[in-house]
C-alpha cells in the first residue's frame, strides 16, 4: 500500500472515529430532551419544563433520582407532592411497557429508581432483571418514551 493510501486510510478511520463520538454525544442530549419532554412540569411550581428558560437537573432524595425544575428559583422550595404523583405517572404512562416483560404496565406498577431514572416494570422479579443490564433496559425505554411522544405529537395533544 503507497503512503498515500495509507494516509487516506487514516484519515478515513480518523472520520469513522469523530462520527462515533458525536453519535454518543447526540444520545447523551437525546435522553435528556426525552427525560425533559416526558416529566413535562416542574415538580415544585407545577408549571410546563422550559416556561422559564432551560430546565435545571437536580438529584433528588435517597435513591439519587434525577429531576428537572423549571428554574433555580425553584431549587430554594420543596416538591409539592401532587405535581411528583403527577410527574412518576407522566413517566409510567410514556413507558407504558415493561421492558422485560413487554406486557402493558399494571395500573400499580413496581418501580425502581436506576441510574438516576423511574424504571417501572410489571412485577418485582423483573427489577432482578434489569438490574443485570440496566444500560440496555434503559435504551429500550428512552425507545418507548420516543414512540409515546411521537404519538401524542401526531394526535395533537
Amino acid at each position: 500500500m503507497s503512503a498515500h493510501c495509507k494516509k487516506v486510510v487514516i484519515a478515513l478511520l480518523f472520520i469513522v472515529a469523530c462520527s462515533s463520538v458525536v453519535k454518543a454525544e447526540d444520545t447523551v442530549i437525546d435522553r435528556k430532551e426525552l427525560h425533559i419532554k416526558v416529566q413535562n412540569i416542574c415538580p415544585v411550581s407545577g408549571l410546563e419544563l422550559g416556561a422559564h428558560g432551560p430546565p435545571v437537573k437536580v438529584v433528588v432524595g435517597e435513591d439519587k433520582e434525577e429531576v428537572y425544575l423549571c428554574c433555580k428559583a425553584c431549587m430554594q422550595r420543596q416538591i409539592n407532592p401532587d405535581h411528583w404523583a403527577t410527574i412518576h405517572q407522566n413517566i409510567a404512562t410514556a413507558q407504558r411497557i415493561c421492558p422485560v416483560m413487554k406486557h402493558p404496565l399494571p395500573a400499580k406498577a413496581s418501580w425502581q429508581i436506576i441510574q438516576g431514572r423511574v424504571v417501572f416494570v410489571c412485577c418485582p422479579p423483573c427489577l432482578e432483571k434489569i438490574a443485570k443490564d440496566p444500560d440496555s433496559h434503559l435504551k429500550q425505554i428512552d425507545s418507548l418514551y420516543s414512540e409515546s411522544l411521537l404519538a401524542v405529537s401526531s394526535d395533537g395533544k
